[in-house]
């Protein structure tokens, strides 16, 4: 490249700089040298000059030296003690962002590439040398040598020509350096085929900029280096890497979603509606039939509770709901989970048995882009923070990887200690879970609760567990039925119907979310406070009687976060009473459905909280307090007076039987001698 070739593209630049970009020039002025860099819209420039625009994206190094010499030509002053203007100039939003990594060829080296990716690692920062400094041993002369991409250390001393140069690193200038490593967005992949990889190197300012898991546009400089391989005899081989000039986050969470004023205009327009929450929840899954109650948890789930409440002793209550669908199979479970992800614009999707407690919370491995240490690897439910986190599957998950919510859903956060290193992760993700009965599909003779196999802890912390049930109902089935055909030669023949002029369009809806969880943050008001309370005390008072605890403080909480979302979706910054009146309304058909105790006909939260409902309990303990009677003056009793004993206290047979059985099985009872009973640890 020719000094005249190079001062022309100056002058270029210094147009542009001058006359396009010197608002923004002023910002990184003021902000210098916390801001060091410089964004330049590669749009901008092709529009101002299509031939620089081009010669960009096969000369990127030249194009950027003669960017860096405009802007320094500009003569901009700083405030005394700050130094020199010298920022980067980083050039984004080039084109073919689209190409995947595995189609990056040989053909791209050391031109401007642009492409997507998910971070999968990243390495710590290291210090690379800038400007290094020799002194000569043998005559002392001292020389300052900029250090170039393709740099080899000089030996030789110009002055007395001997091989006496040594480096001295205290006098040497350093810049901060990192390496990660992007594949393809897993969604662009063809099946079957491994996501592609590629090294990336980062410089300055960009280090510690991104995250692993998260979902990055990459613009830089491809290049090649030698191939590691101690066994790679063959020295014409090279690995690539990409030298990044600007990279781009593309995931953001409902809080980061850019409105303009246009937006905000229309969104509070459409507030003023009678009738916006309806259209809201008519927008959730409006390819599925029916389930209105589970469309409105999922509609609040989306916007949430009041953020950053703290109790006193700087106690944060947490805002996000949690919802489980428990249901027979074959009922549109993960459409509902697949809506909910494609709504919220952070989010992860995870199934079943492939997935394991750190793949959902965060691991520890081997670093091998580094220096061969540990690092700790973000898992999804920590990635979609900010968002939505999707388990579909969730009793096929082991007992063990399940544990590791329990702190992920009351604290949001996980906290590690592994392989020495001891951390603790950000983790305020609404989950949405999806789970299959116990034995495949629900007896609904038997209390729904029993046959749902996932921990009483743990379901305790769900605000709304949904048991969608397949019940037979010839009108129903008839709508379904059409509803499903008619969906499918629809979308067969490409046209839809406008049926529905109430469903919303999804981005108007993400925008109307993001816009309520961000600037809204709703009080509770007198009325809305005493609904909650009545329904509370009421409850409680419906368990005096038979001795259960119908409902605790943490479903408190879960109410005044349903109802806080409601007025979120009304914009409006104070709870109503008729706020309060569709959380209640939505806790007591959940409970009705659950809670309810088949044998008395009565509300029981000891069925989630226990696992097992207050009569269950009673006559498990009256069978326990029998043989403690019994074996008070001998060591054991018979098995057929324990029974006998029951039947009196007015125990069914068979069930005085069957507990008896369960006890000895789980290790409570033993039998002594055939035929007879002890308790275990009963002296």
């Amino acid at each position: 490249m020719g000094e005249q070739d190079l001062s022309s593209l100056v002058s270029v630049f210094e147009d542009f700089f001058t006359n396009i970009y010197k608002e923004k020039i002023n910002d990184v002025l003021a902000s210098y040298p916390t801001i060091r860099s410089l964004n330049v819209d590669f749009q901008d420039l092709d529009k101002f000059d299509t031939a620089v625009g081009e010669q960009l994206i096969s000369e990127p190094e030249v194009v950027t030296e003669a960017a860096e010499e405009a802007i320094q030509n500009l003569k901009l002053t700083l405030p005394p003690g700050v130094g020199d203007f010298k920022p980067h100039i980083r050039f984004y939003n080039a084109p073919n962002a689209e190409t995947m990594i595995e189609k990056l060829s040989s053909k791209k080296l050391n031109e401007l590439v642009c492409f997507k990716g998910i971070v999968t690692k990243r390495t710590d920062v290291m210090h690379k040398v800038k400007k290094a400094h020799y002194t000569c041993q043998a005559c002392g002369e001292q020389y300052d040598v900029i250090v170039s991409r393709n740099f080899k250390p000089p030996r030789m001393c110009v002055s007395c020509k001997k091989l006496a140069l040594v480096p001295n690193e205290e006098k040497s200038e350093f810049t901060d350096m990192q390496k990660a490593e992007v594949q393809d967005l897993l969604e662009k992949v063809s099946g079957g085929a491994p996501a592609a990889k590629m090294e990336i190197w980062i410089e300055d300012d960009l280090v510690n900029n991104i995250t692993p898991g998260e979902n990055i546009q990459i613009t830089g400089i491809m290049r090649i280096k030698p191939t590691q391989s101690i066994r790679q005899k063959n020295e014409l081989i090279f690995n690539r890497y990409v030298e990044a000039i600007h990279l781009e986050s593309l995931k953001r969470d409902f809080e980061e979603i850019t409105l303009t004023k246009e937006d905000i205009q229309r969104i509070k327009e459409m507030s003023k509606q009678s009738d916006i929450t309806e259209r809201i929840f008519a927008s959730i899954a409006p390819a599925i039939y029916g389930y209105s109650e589970v469309k409105k948890a999922l509609a609040l789930q989306l916007f949430g509770g009041t953020k950053g409440k703290m109790m006193k002793g700087d106690a944060l209550v947490r805002d996000d709901i949690h919802l489980l669908l428990i249901g027979d199979p074959g009922i549109a479970k993960t459409r509902f989970l697949n809506s909910a992800v494609s709504l919220a614009p952070k989010s992860m999707y995870v199934s079943g048995k492939s997935v394991s407690g750190v793949g959902l919370t965060a691991s520890a491995e081997k670093d091998e882009l580094g220096d061969g240490g540990w690092t700790l690897k973000a898992g999804a439910l920590v990635l979609a923070s900010g968002g939505v986190g999707a388990i579909d599957e969730f009793d096929k998950i082991d007992d063990d990887d399940r544990a590791s919510l329990h702190e992920v859903m009351e604290s949001q956060t996980v906290s590690i200690a592994k392989a020495g290193i001891v951390a603790k992760f950000k983790a305020k993700t609404a989950i949405i879970a999806a789970a299959n009965p116990k034995h495949g599909r629900f007896n609904q003779t038997k209390n729904l609760a029993d046959q749902f196999d996932i921990p009483p802890s743990l379901l305790s912390r769900f605000d709304l567990l949904f048991p969608i049930l397949d019940v037979l109902d010839e009108e129903k089935d008839l709508n379904l039925a059409e509803h499903i055909l008619s969906s499918h030669i629809e979308a067969a023949k490409g046209i839809f119907s406008d049926e529905d002029e109430n469903v919303m369009d999804k981005e108007v809806l993400r925008k109307y979310i993001a816009y309520a969880r961000r600037y809204i943050h709703p009080i509770l008001s007198d009325s809305a406070k005493d609904c909650i309370k009545e329904f509370y005390l009421d409850l409680r008072r419906r368990g005096k009687s038979s001795g259960s605890v119908p409902i605790t403080p943490r479903y408190l909480e879960g109410l005044v976060r349903l109802a806080e979302a409601h007025a979120k979706m009304r914009l409006s910054e104070t709870v109503e009473l008729a706020d309060a009146q569709v959380s209640v309304g939505l806790l007591d058909y959940v409970l009705k459905k659950i809670l309810t105790d088949q044998e008395t006909g009565r509300f029981d939260v000891d069925i989630i909280t226990t696992g097992k409902s207050r009569s269950q309990v009673q006559k498990i303990e009256t069978i326990l307090d029998i043989i403690k009677e019994k074996t008070r003056e001998q060591e054991a009793v018979p098995k057929q007076e324990v029974l006998d004993e029951a039947e009196a206290a007015g125990l069914d047979p068979g069930t005085a039987k069957r507990i008896l059985t369960e006890l000895m099985r789980k290790g409570e009872v033993y039998e002594k001698e055939p035929g007879w009973v002890a308790l275990v640890g009963n002296k």
